[in-house]
Formats: C-alpha cells, sequence, structure tokens
C-alpha cells in the first residue's frame, strides 16, 4: 500500500490517534469533531486504515512498575530452519509484547520482551524453554527510558 492512497484527513486522523485519543464516551465522535467529519465516517476510516495494516491497534500505554509488573529483554539462538516455528511458540504468550529478528546480530537472533509480574515472567520463560529447547539470554530491565514516539505520516 502507497502512503499516495491516503488522503489528507488519513494523515491528520493517524497523527491524532498516536498522541491524542480522546478518554470520552464516543471518542470517534470526538476525533470526528477535530477533523470536521462524523463520527461514522471516522471509525470507517479507522477500520479501512486498520484492513491496511497501516494502524495495528489502538490502546493504552500502561505504567506496569504501578501495576506491580516488571519487564525482561530475552534473546535466543535460533536456528534459521526453526524461526517460524519459534515465532509461534513465543507469539502465544500475551504478556510478550515485541518479537523480532536480528539475524546479524550474533549468535542470538531472536530478540523479545516480556512484561508481567515476576512469578508469571518466569512461568513464560520456562514455557519458552520447554518448547523450543533453547538456551535463554535474559536481561531485566534495570531502569526505564521513557520516550515518545510520533511518526510523521508522509504524502
Amino acid at each position: 500500500m502507497s502512503n499516495k492512497s491516503l488522503d489528507e484527513v488519513d494523515r491528520k486522523l493517524l497523527g491524532l490517534v498516536q498522541v491524542t485519543f480522546p478518554l470520552v464516551s464516543r471518542p470517534f465522535k470526538a476525533l470526528g469533531e477535530i477533523l470536521g467529519i462524523g463520527e461514522d465516517e471516522t471509525i470507517r476510516r479507522i477500520g479501512r486504515l486498520q484492513d491496511l495494516g497501516i494502524i495495528r491497534q489502538i490502546g493504552p500505554l500502561l505504567e506496569k512498575k504501578k501495576l506491580g509488573c516488571k519487564g525482561v529483554l530475552v534473546a535466543l539462538p535460533v536456528p534459521e530452519d526453526r524461526i517460524d516455528g519459534v515465532a509461534e511458540i513465543v507469539n502465544q504468550h500475551q504478556e510478550i509484547t515485541h518479537n523480532y529478528l536480528r539475524p546479524n546480530s550474533s549468535r542470538y537472533n531472536m530478540w523479545f520482551t516480556v512484561s508481567a509480574s515476576e512469578e508469571r515472567i518466569e512461568e513464560i520463560l520456562e514455557d519458552v524453554k520447554v518448547r523450543t529447547g533453547l538456551k535463554q539470554l535474559i536481561l531485566p530491565t534495570v531502569q526505564i527510558f521513557k520516550i515518545g514516539v510520533k511518526f510523521d505520516i508522509p504524502k
């Protein structure tokens, strides 16, 4: 999909949902009012942008520490012919928020993050270990540096 198929309203909508999703009973109506379009049109556009794979999800960013959760970064040395199968196992856990390949970084080529209670992290890592048979490099979060990312939507 080319960003040429996005019109100006799509671009403005994408900018808004990144930084200022309204926490009101009818958020799509509120977004539509900002954009000068109706609630139904806003919902239709969001759905289309999801269908196109441009919007992956709309949801809150939670402070895991205040919820009693911790985070770890985990790396696995996955043989090339097992990447899809191992990714499928890893991705079955909803507490795993990111999973990506770094094929040229070192022998550890699959990296993922887990955010959960300490007990649940241990359960997840044990499950992954048992089901994959792979050694894990576990890097607990020591200090969090908050950053905000807002993507400019090119024309």
